[in-house]
């Protein structure tokens, strides 16, 4: 059982239990909320639950049973390109279907243990079941992905996303046609206040910065090439769907199922497309481009008809 003891500060006043434990102790707001349904958060010895709200000055007790992350199942996914590979890093072309690594209520396969079925071995760097992950795309996210392979790519890598020196560029098909034809979005990204597995542009969310650019617009859609400044989860289906062109074929963020059906699509039509950094061994700056798989393509094919 883990135990902290902590005064309230000022700042988080009137914040949610979980989105305060989630600031202060590095939780997910999924877990501290498990904690408080829990009866493990008291403050002044009150148990509180998820939602209610913390007083400044007040004392918290937070007791835990400290959680063992999911396991890493090797599996043989023949559909994982290599697009690259070192002594540092390895780059991979993911397909859909396919998460980054092992999370707590993901049976699918895994990134991680596509690379540890097919031989491969990453850096021992970071929690268990995500060790040589530096960066993520959604399960439903086709693309590019670099994995370290060494320590020292691990701690580069790292670095340079959190210093935004990455050039991630991704294709994606939207509903609609954005005014203007390019532009800038910005918008703080957080939980969505109403369902813990999405996200949203709210008022205390962490600033997110997201650059388009129309490629082709089709009758009832237009194929986009976006540019992240930053790296928030779900962030190009969340800033799309907050100007009201979600990505065709995302349920979770309001896009049209009878357009999505006439398309063929079971998932967002969206494509880690180019990733560009310094190597971390080399020093040289790489770039790798990856192309649209079949679902994507044909329901492009169907737009253009």
């Amino acid at each position: 059982m883990e135990h902290r003891s902590l005064p309230v500060p000022d700042g988080i006043a009137g914040e949610r239990v979980d989105a305060a434990l989630a600031k202060m102790l590095g939780f997910s707001r999924s877990f501290a909320a498990e904690i408080a349904q829990a009866g493990g958060v008291l403050l002044d010895g009150r148990a509180l639950g998820k939602s209610d709200r913390l007083v400044a000055g007040g004392w918290l007790e937070v007791s835990w049973e400290e959680k063992r992350g999911p396991e890493v199942v090797p599996v043989h996914l023949p559909d994982l390109g290599i697009v690259h590979d070192d002594d540092d890093i390895v780059v991979v072309d993911k397909p859909a279907g396919v998460a980054a690594h092992p999370s707590i209520g993901w049976t699918g396969p895994t990134v991680v243990g596509a690379l540890a079925g097919a031989g491969f071995r990453i850096a021992t760097s970071g929690p268990a079941e995500r060790q040589g992950i530096v960066h993520r795309l959604d399960a439903g996210t086709s693309g590019l992905m670099v994995v370290a392979k060494s320590e020292r790519a691990y701690s580069e890598l790292k670095r340079a996303f959190k210093e935004r020196e990455v050039d991630k560029i991704y294709h994606a098909v939207v509903q609609g046609h954005p005014d203007p034809f390019s532009g800038t979005i910005e918008g703080p990204i957080g939980r969505h206040p109403g369902n813990e597995w999405k996200f949203a542009v709210t008022r205390d969310g962490k600033p997110s910065v997201t650059h388009y650019e129309t490629i082709e617009a089709f009758p009832y859609a237009s194929l986009l090439e976006i540019e992240l400044e930053t790296g928030r989860t779900h962030q190009i289906r969340v800033h799309m769907s907050a100007q009201r062109h979600p990505c065709v074929g995302d349920a979770m963020y309001g896009a049209d199922p009878t357009l999505s059906a006439r398309l063929g699509l079971t998932r967002q039509w969206l494509h880690a497309m180019r990733l560009g950094f310094r190597h971390p061994g080399t020093g040289e700056r790489v770039e790798y481009s990856s192309v649209y798989p079949a679902d994507l393509q044909h329901a492009l094919d169907v737009l253009d008809a």
